[in-house]
């Protein structure tokens, strides 16, 4: 790890002192920055090329520098030499300016070691792409070493040479004198510029007259750098001390076997001895064939071989070049097409950028992305020209990766991502970016998304464009996926719903509905229920298609796995919604079978759902009963009221309503052990347990209670009627009903004083037993809150002095059972109510002076739980069991109130007990075993 360290230090310690050692001190640095050592070029490449900045404007250049090291073997006036024809070269390329003349940024700059000048950014020299590697680091750069020219580069590439010496020949009247590879320049997008113009020739002649170039005689005496190099010059240079416009066409042939030949030049010239080394190539030349060429293209071959002739004349002129098949190249023109981009007008460019997507394809990447992107993003500073732009810089980011993309081209889409100016254009970029909008999603970095991208999109939903926004609502689904949750949930849905909800157009809101069906699952499923089926119900319209889409909405939630609908969403808000919709005239006899199909398929669910649930709990009940009968089957008491429950809870189980429970048909002691036996407790009942077992406590150590005397409000008329009937057959078995009366503490009597109970444990047994035999077919207990009631004094109820032979009991406050007086049916030999009319005017007295008369219709309307907490049934000793509760139900539904009709009171579920008493010894022995 170490020698790894010492290795790398040593390297980036080399490569700074040889980047010092060339550049310090040079003025060149004072503006720039000089980066790493990347290329060499010119004259024997004796240039070294830097990538480097410049300091104001951080603009991109390469920096050439010559290190006078290189020359430390040659004596001065060879040096001075050398320095003169590199400098002479620098100075006549800064003065011409042509696209295919490499471009200089900088004028030379000469310090005490060494020479240095910038241009435009520069990729490699051509000597160096084919493999010459002099005069480069030592750890040759990837990007060079694995460099490969691809048909299209090379074309362009010798074209744009051959363009350039048609401006040095036409325009310019200068031979160049050495045209090779180490003198043509790829810059950083991929053009060839020509360099290196230590031996150019200008004309001696005027500009309108022929050109005449002078020629210097080849001395073999003067250093390499000070002659051009012999492999690609002209015979003519040696032979015959001449040159001229077509010796520079010799060396471009040279150039194109060199570039189809991996760098190697179509003859090796001997330095020592260059006149014989010529002279054996002009006789070469002079039977040269089509086999020495195999390696050119047989479509150039023939130019090739024009270009190689030993006679000046018959060599192709530059423009002649130019136009050569050859260069006829759909990938050559388009790259030529760019490089005079600047000339063409809006039309033209548009038509020309509108033909690219099918050109792209057939052109290499690193060509696309270093020659055409270039080229199309700077366009972009045009509104007009953006439209036309905009689908060929999306189609080169699809072939990029994400690093090329991010690097190259998404600094470039910000601005056009905002763009809003012209409209027209504005509109058109929108549908562009809608269209490709998977790919800016899965390529642009999420803060990007956020920022630029997502914004683009709801401003495509705000449009005022219907065709936008019916094209924006289509694509949304095909890149939901990439969008983050709280994006979609907090600014693009209520975008969509905003736009379904106020469009006037139909098309818009039926994609709306649409669009919002297929990102569903992409949504979380009490979003959906919350916030997007509450939304159906707000859309106004009612056409078939808004209707169709609204029951897809609820189709795909309710079928869903991850979705899906509770019951209790289908039962209040979903059927209620849809059932409507379902009969809505417009609809088609399909479109109501789908309706119809759907609101079946809900329907079904909703019932197993709620069965299956209403199956559980019954088993659960069921269980716990057996549990709780098991438990009381020690004694038979506890087990006829077990009985009497459980067939009340049959009746009443889902209603709510405690009517007729067995636990108040028993006496209160079997009913608080009862409620001790049960499983679970809350605290609440059993704070309510200890409360009536402290009641019942109080109760039985009070001092008898004596009664009160009371002037009656009004006497009882002597007509028999059916009130008479009732309150004459009142026995004492409504003493035995209040034997163990059940106090609350807002259940008092108000016109009873405290110790008006004292006769009721003073009755004798005897007695009990007879009024139980005379009046125990039909005894019911009734109170209705604030009535007044009579009592017929016959009944020797409570001891105490008559007034007007009536003893009145005024009730009041909330209805219990220890309120409730006695009503009686008549005995077997009593006349019955039905053999005469019955004169109802009795029980008018039923009602207070102050209070309003209430028909049995108006108490039938109450509310029912209102309604069925008046009524509840009189205790019963536990040896009557469930045939005297069957017997006093049957009372007070038909005889006593003629309530047939009332389900709560004949319910068609109710099972009946037998109405056949126990024998009159069996109910005194268990009064027995209840007064001791």
């Amino acid at each position: 790890m170490e020698s790894m360290l010492n290795k790398l230090k040593s390297t980036v310690t080399k490569v700074t002192a040889d980047v010092t050692s060339a550049v310090m001190g040079n003025p060149v640095t004072r503006e720039f920055d000089v980066g790493r050592h990347i290329a060499s070029g010119g004259n024997g490449l004796a240039w070294k090329i830097f990538n480097g900045t410049k300091k104001s404007t951080k603009q991109e250049v390469a920096v050439f520098v010559f290190d006078k090291k290189l020359i430390d073997k040659y004596q001065k006036f060879e040096k001075d030499q050398i320095i003169d024809s590199l400098k002479r070269g620098v100075q006549q390329l800064t003065r011409l300016r042509h696209p295919r003349l490499l471009t200089v940024q900088h004028p030379l700059e000469e310090s005490r070691d060494c020479l240095a000048f910038c241009t435009e950014p520069v990729f490699a020299s051509l000597a160096n792409v084919l493999g010459n590697w002099e005069n480069l680091p030592s750890s040759i750069s990837p990007d060079i070493k694995d460099y490969k020219l691809y048909d299209v580069e090379t074309k362009y590439g010798l074209l744009q040479v051959s363009e350039g010496l048609s401006f040095l020949h036409s325009s310019v009247k200068m031979v160049h004198g050495n045209v090779t590879p180490e003198n043509i320049i790829l810059n950083k997008s991929g053009a060839w510029k020509i360099m290196g113009f230590d031996f150019c020739v200008s004309s001696s002649n005027p500009s309108e007259q022929e050109p005449k170039f002078p020629c210097k005689e080849w001395d073999p005496n003067l250093p390499s750098l000070c002659l051009p190099n012999p492999e690609y010059l002209a015979p003519e240079y040696i032979l015959s001390v001449s040159c001229e416009t077509a010796s520079d066409m010799y060396s471009l042939g040279t150039v194109i076997y060199a570039v189809f030949n991996k760098g190697k030049p179509i003859f090796e010239v001997n330095k020592q001895d260059i006149y014989k080394s010529f002279s054996r190539q002009l006789d070469q030349l002079s039977r040269l064939g089509s086999s020495s060429l195999t390696s050119i293209p047989e479509e150039v071959r023939e130019h090739v071989k024009l270009l190689l002739n030993v006679t000046p004349t018959v060599r192709p002129d530059a423009d002649q070049m130019t136009k050569i098949p050859f260069f006829d190249d759909v990938g050559a023109v388009t790259l030529q097409y760019f490089d005079t981009l600047f000339q063409r007008d809006n039309l033209q460019k548009s038509q020309f950028f509108k033909g690219l997507p099918k050109v792209l394809p057939k052109l290499p990447k690193r060509v696309i992305v270093q020659r055409i992107l270039p080229c199309l993003t700077s366009e972009f500073v045009n509104p007009d020209m953006v439209p036309f732009v905009l689908p060929n810089v999306l189609l080169i980011a699809e072939e990029c990766t994400k690093e090329e993309y991010v690097r190259l081209i998404l600094p470039e889409l910000g601005p056009v991502f905002k763009q809003q100016e012209p409209v027209q254009a504005s509109n058109m970029i929108l549908l562009i970016f809608l269209q490709k909008m998977d790919l800016l999603l899965t390529k642009t970095p999420p803060d990007e998304i956020k920022n630029s991208v997502l914004p683009m999109v709801y401003r495509a939903l705000e449009a005022p464009s219907i065709q936008i926004q019916e094209l924006c609502l289509n694509i949304i689904p095909t890149f939901a996926n990439l969008i983050d949750y709280p994006s979609m949930k907090n600014a693009l849905i209520p975008r969509i719903k905003n736009a379904c909800l106020q469009t006037s157009s139909l098309a818009v809101r039926v994609n709306s509905l649409v669009c919002l069906g297929k990102i569903l699952e992409y949504l979380d499923k009490w979003f959906v229920l919350d916030d997007i089926l509450p939304f159906l119900q707000q859309i106004p319209s009612k056409e078939p298609a808004v209707l169709m889409g609204i029951l897809g909405i609820y189709k795909c939630t309710f079928t869903h796995k991850k979705l899906g609908i509770t019951k209790e969403q289908l039962a209040g808000k979903v059927l209620p919604h849809l059932i409507p919709l379902s009969i809505e005239n417009n609809l088609n006899l399909n479109q109501f079978s789908s309706f119809i199909a759907v609101i079946k398929e809900m329907l079904s669910r909703l019932e197993s759902e709620h069965r299956t649930k209403l199956e559980q709990l019954h088993m659960m009940q069921e269980q716990q009963r057996s549990l709780d009968i098991g438990n009381q089957m020690s004694t038979p008491e506890e087990t006829n009221v077990a009985h009497t429950g459980s067939q009340i809870d049959k009746v009443f189980n889902h209603i709510g309503a405690d009517l007729l429970t067995g636990g108040e048909s028993e006496n209160k002691e079997d009913g608080l052990q009862n409620k001790q036996k049960r499983a679970s407790l809350t605290l609440e009942e059993k704070q309510k347990l200890a409360k009536e077992q402290e009641q019942a406590q109080k109760l039985k150590s009070q001092q008898p209670l004596k009664p009160q005397v009371h002037t009656p409000i009004a006497p009882i008329k002597q007509t028999k009627d059916l009130t008479d009937t009732l309150m004459d057959n009142m026995t004492s078995l409504s003493s035995l009903s209040l034997s163990t009366p059940k106090l609350s503490a807002s259940s008092t009597f108000t016109s009873v004083p405290s110790t008006g109970l004292s006769m009721m444990f003073s009755t004798p047994i005897d007695n009990t037993k007879r009024n139980l035999t005379n009046g125990l077919n039909a005894n019911m207990g009734f109170q209705t809150s604030g009535f007044n009631m009579p009592v017929n004094p016959n009944h020797n109820f409570f001891s105490g002095t008559n007034t007007a032979g009536v003893t009145t009991m005024t009730l009041g406050a909330a209805p219990t059972l220890s309120n409730y007086s006695s009503l009686s049916v008549p005995p077997a030999g009593a006349k019955q109510a039905q053999q005469r009319p019955p004169d109802m005017s009795a029980l008018n007295n039923l009602f207070g002076p102050q209070k309003p008369k209430v028909s049995m219709n108006q108490l039938s309307q109450q509310k029912p739980n209102q309604w069925l907490n008046q009524f509840v049934p009189p205790q019963v000793s536990p040896g009557l069991g469930s045939t005297a509760m069957g017997t006093q139900v049957n009372v007070m539904g038909q005889a006593a109130f003629g309530m047939q009709g009332n389900p709560f009171f004949n319910p068609p579920n109710f099972a009946q007990p037998p109405t056949t008493m126990t024998s009159g010894s069996s109910a005194s022995n268990d009064l027995k075993d209840l007064f001791g």
